[in-house]
């Protein structure tokens, strides 16, 4: 004989699950070498980490329970990132600095909590309006006078490999601001489709003469809201 749990949206679902009380928006850095590891990677890693921290999560319901993480704009694998974000659901209240100290001692050095704080209405990703990323370009010249034409231009698309095959991106349309400091850009990125990566940008200033002899080391330094020219956090 089957059985219901009383309180699910669904009770009549198959394997219904807890409901939800308590949702918490979370921000994480991957630095160092762990900016290698894949989005798939840090999934698996971050459920390992519930579980160890015994964090009370939700699942769906349904033939294949999946735990209640809605993951928002991550960052490509290589690039570190001190702003990644993810929203959880759980099944009863939890003080969200105790979160994010059980998360923190159970994943690895460099895979680090940031905050934790209880979400607030309304969609969470509609918040992620731009990125500010740090390009370190060691060895490179050529970036002040590539910059300067770049910000000049109407349009600058770029190739990118896609699953539908080679793109073209226009890189000029997503950039809010760019500023060379010696061999570091910085520069903010409006979340767009597709989205524009921080090589998309060096693939950009190299159209216009700028020498770049190594990989491009890249951080994004903040990820948020786009007041005035300026990402703000959107946990505040």
């Amino acid at each position: 004989m089957s059985t219901t749990l009383e309180g699910t949206p669904n009770p009549e679902a198959p394997n219904p699950q807890l409901p939800i009380v308590q949702k918490l928006r979370v921000r994480y850095a991957k630095r160092g070498r762990l900016r290698f590891t894949s989005h798939r990677d840090f999934g698996r890693a971050f459920e390992r980490a519930v579980r160890r921290a015994k964090v009370p999560i939700g699942y769906s319901s349904g033939f294949s329970p999946h735990p209640k993480i809605s993951y928002a704009n991550a960052a490509p694998t290589g690039a570190a990132s001190e702003a990644e974000f993810l929203e959880i659901g759980l099944t009863r209240e939890c003080d969200p600095e105790a979160v994010r100290a059980g998360l923190d001692s159970a994943l690895p050095p460099g895979l680090d909590i940031v905050a934790v704080v209880p979400a607030t209405p309304g969609t969470f990703a509609d918040r992620l309006e731009a990125s500010l990323w740090s390009i370190d370009l060691p060895g490179s010249t050529g970036l002040e006078e590539a910059a300067a034409a770049f910000l000049a231009a109407a349009e600058v698309a770029v190739e990118r490999m896609t699953k539908r095959g080679l793109r073209d991106i226009d890189v000029r349309g997503a950039v809010g601001s760019l500023v060379v400091d010696g061999a570091r850009v910085e520069v903010v990125v409006r979340s767009m489709i597709p989205t524009v990566r921080p090589d998309d940008v060096v693939g950009a200033l190299r159209k216009f003469g700028a020498e770049v002899p190594g990989a491009a080391i890249s951080t994004r330094v903040e990820q948020g809201p786009l007041v005035d020219g300026v990402v703000v956090d959107p946990l505040v």
